[in-house]
């Protein structure tokens, strides 16, 4: 890829991730547990529903790490893991039954927090009881995110007896001064640990973060953390952009801005990474993802199956995400829903045989709409205007209007281009995919969007 610095700054403005839309500051609290289970009800109806999608937040966490955007409990009180693992269960209990019991999973996910903050016992507990009460395909993707740091071989091997077939493990950076500065001391040679049993126990695939802009790294440092990483050679490597964002994340606070690199180093950080995975041999996905050829992710990708959901990329377009567990937000239908924040908020709600919602979102067509545009413009990188028009029934000129006119000036500079009514992104374009899809947000059109987000670049 041949990366203009000039254009990334130029673009390198506030913008939504786009893990769904409408995006999480439009979710609000008139939309109740009732709303949840009436489109429960309707989405298990009718015939040919989608496979099931299944989230787990599992939130607890040994130590804190400063410059997390999760959300998280630092604990290592196992009576209070054990007590918030059986109101999982409740609520598995509570919402399953309304589930057509003929709908089969193809994709599990748990999440933190860190889910390897479990014991062996109780990641082998809690697997049992979902599979006795949900029907697994043969072929599901099953991940799970670990930390490297408190973990033992037996983790892996129960998450392996469990079903599980994928991992993921943050490492962010091997520098040991830029660890000390964000609280999260990992040494390579445990990360490599970890590594080999994991391919020791045959998983399908593993996938380790790197985040780009923490104290202290510099465009030298960081391409040391990048030739070591393509020397471990996972299958997938994210390659995050740390948002600082203490007046959201109070720890964040932790971290003195001074120590942080200048916007003109990190973007030399980035296109020096880029270049580096893309010449290794890594497929670029798309804003922040990098897969092997081989790799489902890659596949799907080439296939034009990418999804984009609250856990980022998906191989897994189409499935109804069930989500469970305080925080954890759920997609189907019409409808996102999230969960309750608190534990004791989530406990009385379940105590009470209440599902745990705390607020939520009911798309209207024009979100549907735009949610299929934003969604294909981000996972796809190209858009066929008469395939909109067909599915929607609409002019998409008109209709989009305002979003085609402030896209005059990205065409110009070559990140996006419009021939034959279809919208193609260049390569640069990719990494300001973000930029692009705004411009066919309602929120931000009518001038409704309020919220504070982080920076694209």
């Amino acid at each position: 890829m041949n990366i203009n610095l000039d254009l990334i700054k130029k673009y390198d403005r506030p913008g939504p991730r786009y893990t769904s839309y409408p995006t999480a500051p439009q979710f609000n609290e008139n939309f109740t547990h009732k709303n949840y289970v009436d489109e429960i009800l309707r989405t298990n109806s009718g015939i040919n529903q989608p496979d099931l999608s299944l989230y787990f937040h599992l939130p607890f966490c040994d130590t804190l790490c400063y410059f997390c955007g999760c959300n998280m409990i630092i604990s290592r009180n196992r009576d209070r893991i054990k007590t918030y693992l059986n109101y999982v269960k409740k609520e598995i209990d509570l919402i399953k039954p309304l589930i057509n019991p003929a709908r089969k999973v193809s994709q599990l996910h748990w999440g933190g927090g860190t889910p390897t903050h479990l014991s062996p016992d109780e990641i082998r507990e809690l697997s049992n009881y979902i599979h006795s009460k949900f029907d697994f395909k043969n072929d599901s993707e099953n991940g799970c995110e670990i930390d490297p740091r408190e973990l033992t071989r037996e983790h892996l091997v129960a998450l392996k007896e469990s079903g599980f077939n994928r991992v993921s493990m943050g490492v962010q950076d091997f520098n040991d001064r830029t660890q000390k500065a964000v609280n999260r001391i990992q040494p390579e040679n445990i990360t490599r640990q970890v590594v080999d049993w994991v391919r020791e126990l045959n998983f399908h695939s593993i996938n380790l973060d790197l985040i780009y802009g923490l104290p202290f790294q510099s465009v030298e440092t960081f391409e040391d953390s990048v030739d070591r990483i393509i020397d471990i050679s996972p299958d997938r490597i994210a390659l995050f952009n740390y948002a600082h964002v203490p007046w959201m994340k109070k720890h964040m606070a932790l971290i003195k801005p001074e120590d942080l690199p200048t916007p003109e180093e990190k973007l030399q950080i980035l296109k020096m990474s880029v270049a580096k995975l893309t010449n290794a041999g890594y497929v670029f996905i798309g804003m922040d993802h990098f897969a092997k050829p081989d790799n489902e992710l890659t596949k799907a990708y080439n296939e034009k199956k990418l999804y984009r959901n609250f856990q980022g990329y998906s191989t897994n377009a189409g499935a109804d995400l069930y989500a469970f567990g305080i925080t954890s937000i759920g997609q189907f239908g019409r409808i996102y829903a999230q969960n309750l924040k608190t534990e004791k908020e989530y406990f009385e709600s379940l105590n009470n045989n209440i599902p745990p919602v705390s607020k939520g979102y009911y798309l209207s067509d024009d979100d549907i709409l735009r949610k299929y545009v934003i969604m294909k413009i981000m996972c796809d990188f190209e858009l066929d205007f008469d395939s909109v028009e067909k599915k929607f029934q609409i002019n998409f000129e008109d209709y989009f209007k305002w979003g085609i006119a402030n896209l005059k000036e990205m065409i110009d500079d070559g990140l996006v281009k419009i021939s034959n009514r279809k919208l193609t992104v260049s390569d640069m374009g990719r990494l300001l995919i973000r930029n692009v899809a705004i411009n066919f947000d309602g929120f931000i059109e009518r001038q409704q969007d309020t919220a504070h987000y982080s920076r694209t670049v």
